[in-house]
């Protein structure tokens, strides 16, 4: 199969691309800089040049493909406060890949993540069942979901909130890791009881894969090992690794230490995958957060902001 990738070369991109490729496949990814460009050669695929404000350019390239996964989502615009404008790119690219594979019957995977439905007030482990009716992301997942109706093998991955790996470098860990070097503490808040859901960007890579092979049309799918991770221990983790002390701060700072992620480490989103297990047969193999963690690849050099 020819695939079309986005974000091909990002975080989980970087995984996805050698996972089609050894499954046999022949990958195109979008690339918007000589780096990403030369990134995607070195691995083995094709380049397409283009980004997300360039939607003719993107149906051309799916006109092109057997298949399609997107994965490509303004994150830079977004954690400057912008999440409009990353919103609306995302949508007008789903929008131009969804008119140009609708009446093909050829596979069209995105990505969204299970912390949207931690604000959702659910009882339980969020399911692949459950969903939004809009919001931002949201409305996006609804749409690509939507695509099953126009003739497009059409199906969404919600990543667990924490993907993690050695070739996480951006992510919500790493954050997590800059804001503790820079406040000289790792803080939680409360009694640091919300729970983070987590999966290996490997696993995640696989389930993609499946997805792309075999996922019925109109899927929503959940990249979940571990269900929920309390926070306070993912804390003690990172403390541990950094060698920095652990402390609890009240609600009322989190904004404060945390910034953008202020809202979210208080979150509670615990998380299955069972339903996405018995449809593809994906299990996770690789280790779980909290032995990843501690494998030390996340201390061994100061991490960056995400973004």
């Amino acid at each position: 199969m020819r695939v079309f990738v986005t974000g091909a070369s990002g975080h989980v991109g970087s995984a996805i691309v050698p996972e089609l490729l050894n499954a046999g496949h022949q990958v195109v990814g979008l690339a918007r800089s000589d780096r990403s460009a030369a990134a995607l050669t070195a691995a083995g695929a094709d380049v397409h040049r283009g980004d997300l404000d360039d939607p003719v350019g993107l149906a051309a390239a799916a006109a092109e493909a057997d298949g399609v996964v997107h994965l490509a989502f303004k994150h830079d615009a977004m954690f400057a406060g912008d999440l409009h404008s990353a919103v609306a790119a995302d949508l007008r690219a789903i929008e131009a890949l969804g008119n140009t594979l609708a009446g093909t019957g050829k596979p069209l995977v995105t990505t969204s993540g299970t912390m949207l439905l931690a604000f959702a007030g659910l009882d339980h482990a969020a399911t692949e069942a459950d969903a939004l009716d809009a919001g931002p992301r949201i409305d996006a997942e609804n749409a690509v979901v939507a695509l099953a109706q126009r003739g497009i093998r059409s199906s969404v991955v919600r990543l667990a909130s924490t993907v993690h790996s050695t070739l996480d470098h951006n992510g919500f860990i790493p954050t997590l890791i800059s804001i503790a070097r820079s406040k000289g503490v790792v803080a939680y808040v409360g009694d640091g009881a919300s729970r983070w859901p987590a999966v290996h960007t490997l696993d995640a890579a696989r389930l993609f894969r499946l997805a792309l092979e075999s996922a019925p049309a109109g899927s929503r799918l959940h990249a979940v090992d571990d269900q929920g991770i309390a926070f306070r221990e993912i804390a003690e983790t990172l403390g541990q690794g950094l060698n920095l002390p652990v402390v609890s701060i009240p609600p009322a700072e989190a904004d404060a230490h945390f910034g953008f992620l202020g809202g979210l480490v208080t979150a509670d989103n615990l998380s299955s995958s069972a339903l996405t297990q018995d449809l593809l047969g994906w299990k996770p193999v690789q280790p779980g957060l909290v032995d990843d963690l501690r494998q030390g690849h996340y201390f061994d050099a100061p991490a960056t902001t995400a973004g």
